[in-house]
Formats: structure tokens, sequence, C-alpha cells
């Protein structure tokens, strides 16, 4: 595949078909972690990196062990294996590198073993027959798509500390709001690519 495609292939994931935005997946990351920028930058880069290094596992294993075998109605268990090995390694180095970062996202680094996100990518890669060059970009720009709306996120949670929040509003709901309108705005990005 050429690089024009590869290059609508990430930004199809990262903007267009943003999981977040368009699909509502991975919020209760997306609404745990994203009370301070610090806690969203480090997630960010977490969730990124087990996104791009699962999707090419899970490519792997599928495409040489599974098909092969006859393995492939098994493949949500087994991704679903391969990501919990791996976030399992993340939070053992992270643990280790940065005691700090490790603490500050607490649960959530655990429960990116049963995000949504983390097992749509490899489904969706099965499902639409990628490459695995293909793989790793449709990865890495939904990891890119959801650290974009992340940062977003938190920018804004942080500045709403400071704001005079009605009492009914304050905490989820109307994070619940900006959050509709930021999809809103994502919307515009419709057509943009057409694969």
């Amino acid at each position: 595949m050429e690089f024009g495609k590869l290059f609508e292939l990430f930004i199809s994931a990262a903007l267009i078909n943003n999981f977040v935005f368009t699909r509502y997946l991975g919020l209760c990351i997306f609404f745990g972690v994203t009370k301070k920028m610090d806690t969203s930058i480090g997630m960010s880069i977490t969730f990124t990196s087990v996104m791009v290094i699962s999707a090419a596992l899970n490519w792997i294993i599928y495409k040489f062990i599974m098909i092969p075998l006859g393995l492939g109605f098994l493949e949500i268990v087994i991704f679903i294996g391969v990501v919990a090995g791996f976030v399992q390694a993340a939070d053992t180095i992270m643990k280790k590198v940065s005691p700090g970062l490790y603490y500050k996202l607490g649960i959530y680094l655990a429960l990116i073993t049963t995000n949504c996100i983390i097992l749509a990518v490899p489904l969706l890669n099965v499902s639409e027959g990628y490459s695995f060059i293909e793989s790793m970009f449709f990865g890495f720009g939904s990891g890119v798509g959801f650290s974009l709306a992340m940062i977003i996120m938190a920018s804004i949670r942080e500045k709403l500390e400071l704001a005079d929040v009605p009492k009914a509003f304050q905490g989820l709901p109307i994070s619940f709001i900006i959050t509709g309108l930021i999809a809103l705005a994502f919307m515009g990005f419709s057509g943009l690519i057409t694969l």
C-alpha cells in the first residue's frame, strides 16, 4: 500500500472515526483520567504504545497461528490475553521507571486491559483485512486520536475548575455536555476522506 493511503488510514482513525467522539468507546478511562493534564499525557503515551504493539502482536498471532490452526473463532479471547500480557509488562515497567505516574494512573492502568478501544483495534484489523503495516498505522492513528481527545478534555476540565459552574452541572454532567460539543465539532471532519 502506498504512503498516501497509509496517511489517509491514519487521519481517518485519528480524526474522522475517532473512537471517543464518533463511536463513544473508551469513556471510562476518558472521564477518569482527564482531570489533570500530566496524568492525561502519561496515559496517552501508555495507551498509544499498548495499542500499536498489541495491534502488531495480534496481527502476527492471528495470521500465522490462529488461521493455520483454524482458531479464528477464539479471536476475542486470544486478543484480550495478548493485551493483558502486554499491559502487565507496561504496568511493571512504569512502576519501576515512573512511580509517580504509576500511582496517579491507579486503577485505570489495569483497566487498559479490558478497554474496548484496545480490543476494537485488532478486531477491526481482522474484519477489514488490513496488512501488517496497515494494522500498525490504524493502531497508531487510533491511539493518537484517543490521546488528542484526552488532552483536549483535560485542558478544558482544568479550566473548568476556575469557572462558576452551577451545582447541578458540576463534575460529570458538565463533562458529558462538553464531550458532546467536542463530538459535534469532530463531525466536521466527516467526508474529509473516504476509504
